[in-house]
């Protein structure tokens, strides 16, 4: 009988904390119904895009666009101003949609590499906090033309943590799989004290 009430109690804790650590995860999809394209108002349609959002560690971007139309590619800040690949970070993800999964803070940058794409404003730029900060993370600023450059199709790095193809990953639970894991905690704990 004690086995059977550590294993309820020890199942409710894994439960409570599963749904504490999916509900602090968010999908974004980028550009909402725009997706992943050459905005009509250049970089802006991004920037704004961002301005409404907060980007945590352990959410999911995700980038939907056309195969063999686009691409997605994560670069330093030096390679997103300038529109080019020189200073990847992975490899790029060619099949759309792309599910990336932010994994560190900071400033993170990603181009389309496609022909004029980029400096077309197909650049996209995002402020990472920690999953247990308080919302405000605002992003980077951007020039919206960006300076010329070329945007060579290239091999470079990708996103780490990037998924290519698929579908975009579950919305995060509702607030009842919290409360519903809330309630297996509080039934495990008052289970354990009727026992004790």
């Amino acid at each position: 009988m004690e086995k059977m009430l550590c294993m309820i109690v020890f199942g409710a804790l894994a439960i409570a904390s599963l749904a504490q650590d999916a509900s602090a995860q968010t999908v974004h999809v980028v550009g909402d119904n725009m997706g992943w394209v050459i905005p009509s108002n250049g970089a802006a349609a991004y920037t704004n895009w961002t301005d409404r959002k907060t980007f945590r560690v352990g959410d999911t971007l995700v980038f939907n666009f056309m195969t063999n139309q686009h691409d997605v590619l994560q670069v330093q800040k030096s390679s997103f101003d300038g529109c080019n690949s020189q200073n990847a970070v992975g490899s790029p993800i060619l099949t759309g949609p792309a599910n990336i999964t932010l994994n560190s803070t900071g400033d993170h940058y990603y181009i389309c590499t496609f022909g004029r794409h980029c400096l077309n404003g197909q650049k996209l730029a995002i402020t990472v906090s920690s999953s247990t900060s308080t919302p405000g993370a605002n992003p980077p600023t951007s020039s919206a033309a960006g300076p010329s450059g070329s945007v060579p199709g290239g091999t470079d790095a990708g996103p780490s943590g990037s998924v290519p193809g698929g579908t975009a990953p579950p919305p995060p639970p509702s607030s009842s799989t919290t409360v519903l894991a809330s309630f297996m905690l509080s039934l495990s704990a008052i289970a354990l004290a009727a026992f004790l």
